[in-house]
């Protein structure tokens, strides 16, 4: 913990006093809202969740190409996607150490990034074999979490507090259409041009996002090396990810896999116990926020395993080709991208939670609606409608809920609760399949579809009671002074 700390008041928008006006100016230095930014925050967001979905598609040209067995090849998305899981809590650190949570330091952080995103981008596309490959996908997982942290920062910083909401929801709502349309454009660039061109797409949005960022943010601060103890947490939280998500993709197959999860709790202990995991708990502690960040996990584990489970049963069960599966799961992505302004404007103006609230509800409407279909209901029209009010619910609920956890953050650790609600998004995403996939196999019946749509709803739900259930804290108490616990370094 640091010393001498300055505890300051808390008012509706977060800490207020000498350090506050600071705290929340936008990177313009004159104070008005600056939307370019906002943007670039979005197109990263979906660049960075993107690349998240869009390999899969080009698994088997990979390992065809490269001479390697197919397992080999999917280490093109898993080395992608344990990198970011691993490091997004370190990242937020780091970023808040540079100064990138406070403004001081978002400039260098952004530009670094995006250049070290795009340059592994490229890197992968020329790679001639599968370590060369493999080696530039973890590495462009590690930048994507720098990104990641870097989204919500930027946001919530370019405009004023009273317009966070209506900004907030950009990136919130373009980062689940990256995810989800995904695997449509990699297949459409897998036909046309080849599994190269999937990992080349990103690159003009990358350099866009630096001509506009070089511009529009103001040229200070510097980054500083980590140092040895945020790699140290990158191993634990990554081996401890690791073998949860192996054990529920395996345990289909055999349910002993089970027990490699156990696996995972050394690693995990070890980190709660050591000091790199005593700033991210300050942080939620102070900003009294923690529902938040589990329904941030629980709603995206359910649209995880929604997607996972309407998509696969249309097209195996129900005989769909996979461009009319692609067409008819469109439709959540569309509601989503017509909910999520909307949802912004309303949290401005009605408040962010009561927003959340009433978006976590309408999607968990639209997941039991699914579970409700019969094994012969499986027509587009019952599922497009379903998808469609699921959808409208995710864009109402994204925005609201970040900003409800970057305003709550304590002074000069923004870093860390943006990589704290990124990583809860990005291991529900993550882990939605793999319980759904599990509960499917495991269940082993014809209605084994219907209990994962089950159990997706059922995660929609619980987001929507730790969003109701509030804590009354410094942090989140509207209208009122408290002191804020100075946080740990």
């Amino acid at each position: 913990m640091q010393h001498g700390a300055e505890e300051r008041p808390v008012g509706p928008e977060g800490p207020v006093g000498p350090v506050g006006p600071e705290r929340t100016r936008p990177p313009a230095e004159d104070g008005r809202p600056r939307w370019v930014l906002v943007g670039i925050a979005g197109v990263l967001s979906f660049v960075a969740m993107l690349d998240m979905n869009i390999v899969n598609v080009s698994l088997a040209d990979i390992a065809h190409d490269l001479r390697v067995s197919p397992s080999m090849a999917q280490w093109t998305v898993l080395g992608y996607q344990l990198a970011v899981v691993a490091l997004l809590l370190p990242a937020g650190r780091w970023l808040d150490v540079s100064g990138g949570g406070t403004g001081t330091g978002l400039r260098p952080a952004v530009l670094t990034a995006t250049s070290g995103f795009a340059l592994c981008g490229l890197l992968s596309a020329a790679s001639p074999w599968m370590p060369m490959l493999a080696t530039a996908r973890v590495l462009q997982g590690a930048f994507a979490a720098v990104l990641f942290v870097l989204m919500p920062v930027l946001a919530a910083r370019s405009v004023p507090p009273h317009l966070r909401g209506r900004a907030m929801s950009v990136p919130a709502t373009l980062g689940p259409l990256g995810a989800v349309t995904g695997p449509a454009v990699g297949g459409v660039l897998l036909d046309a041009f080849g599994w190269r061109a999937v990992f080349l797409v990103k690159l003009p949005f990358c350099l866009g996002a630096l001509l506009v960022a070089r511009r529009a943010l103001p040229a200070r601060g510097r980054l500083v090396a980590p140092d040895r103890r945020l790699l140290a947490d990158a191993a634990l939280v990554g081996g401890a990810i690791t073998a949860l998500l192996l054990a529920l993709t395996l345990a289909p197959s055999s349910p002993a896999w089970l027990l490699l999860a156990l696996a995972g709790l050394p690693p995990a202990v070890r980190w709660l116990r050591g000091p790199g995991a005593r700033p991210v708990l300050d942080v939620v502690r102070a900003s009294g926020t923690q529902g938040v960040y589990g329904a941030v996990f629980a709603l995206a584990c359910g649209f995880g395993a929604m997607h996972y489970v309407v998509a696969l049963r249309l097209q195996d069960d129900s005989g769909l080709s996979a461009t009319a599966t692609g067409l008819t799961v469109l439709a959540f992505p569309l509601a989503m991208g017509v909910a999520g302004p909307l949802g912004g404007r309303l949290a401005d103006r009605y408040g962010h939670r009561p927003t959340a609230v009433a978006g976590a509800a309408l999607t968990t409407l639209g997941l039991f609606l699914l579970t409700l279909l019969g094994d012969h209901d499986w027509s587009t029209g019952d599922i497009v409608w379903r998808l469609a009010i699921a959808g409208a619910g995710m864009g109402l609920y994204g925005g609201p809920t970040q900003a409800l956890v970057m305003n709550a953050a304590p002074p000069r650790a923004a870093g860390t609760a943006g990589s704290a609600v990124q990583l809860s998004r990005n291991l529900g995403f993550t882990f939605g399949p793999a319980l759904a996939s599990a509960t499917w196999g495991l269940t082993d019946s014809p209605t084994g579809a219907r209990y994962a749509l089950a159990v997706a709803a059922a995660t929609a739900a619980l987001a929507c009671a730790l969003l109701i259930v509030r804590r009354t804290t410094a942090g989140e108490t509207e209208g009122a002074t408290a002191p804020v616990p100075p946080v740990s370094r």
